[in-house]
């Protein structure tokens, strides 16, 4: 069976950064990455590069940062006053969470979630990065096919895996 639209597809992968080979993500066998493929769900040039492989096939490929997960931008830094922290009473801010570098789960005003990233903390506001923490890094994929199989129609549906690897419910 080959990879293709609408096949559940289980690899294991090692990420690096293409340009100085610091080794990013690392996942194995035991706990490999299972998705729906063709849904969207991951960087599309990474299932352009393993489109109609086979189980045991390996690979290897770079994708350029402005194809995975874009260039950094000024938009997505924001300063945000220090009583959205530690709320009207003013209490003391935590610095086992928030300090320089932390990355902090947040969600805008239309509810979306998101991480970001504190690049400074003032005795008025945080400043922080929106941006995703691999903009600006080109990205360097190697790997193995490992199972492959049909989707079951919960699972085209849904638009996610079912099950083993994948969501339960």
């Amino acid at each position: 069976m080959k990879i293709q639209q609408n096949k559940v597809v289980s690899l294991h992968y090692k990420l690096s950064n293409h340009n100085t080979g610091e080794t990013i993500e690392e996942t194995n066998t035991e706990n490999p990455m299972v998705f729906l493929y063709g849904v969207g769900s991951i960087i599309p040039e990474f299932e352009e590069n393993i489109f109609e492989k086979q189980v045991g096939d390996q690979f290897d490929f770079s994708i350029l940062a402005a194809n995975a997960y874009g260039t950094a931008s000024e938009d997505q830094i924001a300063t945000i006053p220090l009583a959205v922290f530690t709320g009207e009473e003013g209490k003391e801010l935590d610095r086992e969470i928030f300090f320089e570098g932390a990355l902090i789960p947040m969600s805008d005003s239309e509810g979306n979630h998101l991480r970001g990233k504190i690049k400074e903390i003032t005795a008025e506001a945080i400043m922080m990065d929106f941006n995703h923490p691999l903009a600006d890094i080109d990205l360097h994929f190697t790997g193995e096919i490992l199972a492959i199989r049909e989707a079951t129609a919960d699972e085209i549906a849904h638009g996610h895996v079912h099950g083993e690897g994948g969501v339960h419910h």
